[in-house]
């Protein structure tokens, strides 16, 4: 099972790379200077509904990337299974050995099936495809689609963590505009 301790070396690499987001994350500014940023805009309500649908549109973000995560995280362990039974039919085939085996015919029926050595080997691309391959093709793919797969959460990982901090952000920029409101408008009624 392919753990987060996995996509470490390749989330360093995606930092130094200096890139902020692989999704096309905006930025969210922060508002250092209230009364500066304050000054040219009429009213605090409508800039607190922006902030709100901003915050909205990264919360929808974050749900689609943790979608995405959680299908590369299954998909990396079926990959994994698919390179280690290769390795199996490779081992078998070189001393010429049978593997005896249960086949799923289907749920919860299984048949017992003798497996010949082979050099090739069907699998799976998706959307009821499938195709046979080398036993050596199939191996360079399930690496490559491994290795992808690797990248593609580690890219995620990257993307979800800044999106944190945008959705920070942007919550510390409506607390401050808010309390800034709430400021002006006990200074008005003092007066």
């Amino acid at each position: 099972m392919a753990s987060t301790a996995a996509c470490e070396p390749i989330e360093e690499s995606l930092k130094k790379s200096g890139k902020k987001s692989f999704a096309g994350i905006p930025e969210a500014t922060f508002v250092d200077d209230v009364d500066a940023y304050m000054k040219d805009k009429e009213g605090v309500e409508s800039i607190l509904r922006s902030l709100d649908e901003q915050h909205g549109k990264y919360k929808f973000m974050e749900l689609n990337l943790l979608a995405r995560k959680k299908k590369l995280k299954s998909q990396i362990p079926d990959i994994q299974k698919s390179l280690d039974m290769i390795e199996v039919l490779e081992a078998k085939r070189k001393t010429n050995e049978q593997i005896e085996t249960h086949f799923l015919l289907s749920d919860l029926l299984y048949s017992r099936a003798i497996i010949e050595p082979t050099d090739k080997v069907c699998l799976w691309l998706g959307a009821n495809v499938m195709l046979e391959y080398t036993l050596e093709d199939a191996r360079a793919l399930l690496e490559k689609n491994h290795e992808t797969a690797m990248k593609n959460l580690a890219q995620v990982h990257h993307d979800l963590d800044f999106l944190r901090d945008q959705m920070t952000t942007t919550e510390v920029n409506m607390a401050r505009l808010y309390n800034w409101d709430v400021k002006r408008r006990q200074a008005l009624n003092a007066k």
